[in-house]
């Protein structure tokens, strides 16, 4: 990985983009990765590119296995029968069923669980709620909480429980809307985020950012990318990362839930066409040179 000099500019700053080739079409290009959660697997694909690195964790995550809010949510959904329970992410279900296993309910609300209407964000916790024996469920087409909240709709929510299990924020705009139809909402938060535990190579990959040090900073978690915001506005870079992100450098994320905070505070995302890590990379193996070739000319 590259070390970011006291300017906040990377010494890759004086690599030559000759260095490209097939197999490392990356090479020349320096890149932020935001991750904390299975980092390593998206700094060694873009290594693999030819990518020079520089990782900063933009949130710590804190499981609740002892938090006595998630004994009393899955409580609470255990006090009568729900109608519909939604999965937002496949980490956080499994999460979910796994305290319950800890907790000697999990049988029990497995068994509450399997007459609702099951309602899946995309593939992951669609099979996170398989994996757990319930039936198949419904699954947004796109991966979006947008369509979610289209798909309650549709069904009706209105005098109905609907479980919705939240992963590291609290979802606002789901909750509320399903509440603004006349739902009982029962939200079950099986993780929360904070600030990383030391946020200097954060500082520094913002500041890397803001100052041309790096050409893309990727992100795979919507709460990442919040919170990078929020500390680029806390440690005075906000107006100079804005500024970057509105040039030249390129915000790449995995899916649209991920940009949403990005876009919401009018910044454009490069994201690929399928939310996974993978395809993010090809994306921006395809976008880079690109962009590159185009100054040029």
């Amino acid at each position: 990985m590259i070390g970011i000099g006291v300017d906040g500019v990377s010494a890759l700053s004086r690599c030559h983009p000759e260095r490209v080739t097939e197999e490392q079409p990356l090479a020349g290009f320096r890149i932020g990765v935001t991750a904390q959660r299975r980092a390593a697997e998206l700094v060694g694909l873009l290594e693999r590119k030819g990518a020079e690195v520089r990782s900063g964790p933009a949130i710590h995550t804190i499981g609740l296995d002892d938090d006595p809010l998630l004994v009393e949510a899955t409580t609470q959904v255990l006090a009568a029968p729900v109608d519909v329970v939604v999965a937002v992410t496949g980490v956080g279900f499994r999460g979910w069923i796994d305290h319950a296993q800890r907790q000697g309910v999990a049988d029990r609300l497995l068994d509450h669980l399997r007459s609702a209407e099951l309602l899946a964000r995309g593939p992951k916790a669609r099979g996170a709620m398989r994996g757990a024996g319930l039936p198949d469920p419904w699954t947004a087409p796109s991966e979006t909480v947008a369509e979610v909240t289209d798909r309650l709709h549709e069904i009706g929510v209105a005098g109905r429980r609907v479980v919705v299990q939240i992963h590291g924020e609290p979802m606002p705009e789901l909750l509320d809307a399903l509440r603004a139809g006349g739902a009982e909402v029962l939200p079950v938060a099986v993780y929360r985020w904070s600030d990383p535990v030391d946020p200097a190579p954060l500082d520094a990959l913002i500041a890397a950012a803001a100052t041309g040090g790096l050409d893309a900073v990727t992100f795979t978690s919507a709460p990442a990318a919040a919170n990078l915001l929020s500390r680029a506005a806390r440690t005075g870079q906000e107006a100079a990362f804005r500024q970057a992100a509105l040039d030249q450098l390129v915000l790449a994320c995995v899916g649209p839930v991920t940009a949403a905070p990005l876009e919401t505070a009018g910044l454009p995302c490069l994201m690929p066409d399928r939310a996974r890590t993978g395809a993010l990379v090809r994306t921006i193996v395809e976008e880079l040179p690109r962009r590159r070739a185009r100054r040029r000319s």
